[in-house]
């Protein structure tokens, strides 16, 4: 993120302890930067930097704007929200208040800081098959947590062409890696094949077709592009990060079952019906952050799946 000469930044990163927030948190760590990571309550497992419990869904802007001050915050990364075990309110008050009210604490700032804020590819909704979603192009959700994220980025996107404010949102396909939510589809593959694999027996899988094309991207590829926006100047409103290319999570699922080279029996169950790629499909045009950024995905799905399973077979895991 910063030149070796430069003056490091103390940086929030709002759900610190989060899947992203935590890699996040300990890169910015590593380079120098004083983390301030926010959380609603404090992790059983030590979040980066400094920890500062505060619920920002809850909290009155005026709060949170006399925190970042308080703190000298010239960066904040915002990786909280929420959707997995959640009602539609929950995700509301999660993904949206929690914007609107982030939006205006900074803005409440006497010398307002930066803000990254983290997106997904779920804002765009689903497309003809082989072609890319642009940042310019229609964005049409169908799940409801794409809609209330579509609302988020709409919101920081207003405030930046209205009202000035120094942000840049940045939609991340579907992120894979080390710490993997457990409630996500390769989350609840990685536990079921640990499972057998303490165990000594063969896994025993259950799979829908799962023939959803996809564009995934690596967790550290992730991490390096929001590092870039952090810094980059003259960015547009949004950019897409991921691989620019889509990919089957029945390929993933398998991947990672070679990777962990757990025996593994897999029943086929019917999926629903009239699913397939063509009307499943996500492919994101990252031909902007590229050019923006000089970012560019490095790692392979391959490399991303092995980072998932060694920190699922880890002693920190268990």
């Amino acid at each position: 993120m910063s030149a070796p000469h430069a003056t490091p930044v103390r940086v929030a990163v709002l759900g610190g302890s989060g899947f992203i927030g935590r890699v996040l948190g300990s890169r910015l760590t590593e380079l120098g930067h004083d983390v301030l990571s926010v959380a609603r309550k404090e992790p059983a497992e030590p979040a980066p930097g400094r920890f500062v419990a505060f619920d920002l869904s809850s909290a009155a802007p005026a709060e949170l704007t006399e925190l970042l001050t308080r703190e000298q915050v010239g960066l904040v990364v915002n990786a909280a929200g929420g959707m997995w075990g959640l009602t539609d309110e929950q995700m509301h008050v999660a993904n949206v208040v929690l914007v609107d009210r982030l939006v205006e604490a900074i803005a409440g700032m006497a010398r307002p800081a930066r803000l990254v804020h983290l997106g997904t590819v779920h804002e765009y909704g689903m497309a003809p098959i082989g072609t890319s979603q642009s940042e310019d192009g229609p964005a049409a959700p169908v799940m409801e947590y794409g809609k209330l994220k579509l609302a988020a980025t709409e919101a920081v996107t207003r405030a930046v062409l209205e009202h000035g404010l120094d942000a840049v949102t940045l939609r991340l396909g579907n992120v894979v890696g080390a710490g993997q939510p457990g409630h996500s589809l390769l989350g609840v593959m990685a536990a079921k094949l640990d499972e057998a694999r303490l165990a000594g027996r063969t896994a025993e899988l259950s799979l829908a077709p799962l023939t959803a094309q996809r564009d995934f991207v690596d967790l550290t590829d992730t991490v390096d592009a929001v590092l870039a926006a952090a810094t980059a100047t003259g960015l547009p409103p949004v950019l897409n990060i991921g691989t620019g290319s889509a990919t089957s999570a029945r390929e993933l699922v398998e991947l990672l079952i070679e990777v962990s080279e757990v025996p593994t029996e897999i029943t086929e169950v019917p999926g629903p019906d009239g699913a397939g790629p063509e009307t499943e499909w996500q492919q994101l045009d990252i031909g902007a952050a590229r050019e923006r950024l000089g970012w560019a995905p490095r790692r392979s799905m391959r490399d991303a799946v092995e980072s998932l399973w060694q920190a699922q077979i880890s002693p920190a895991a268990r």
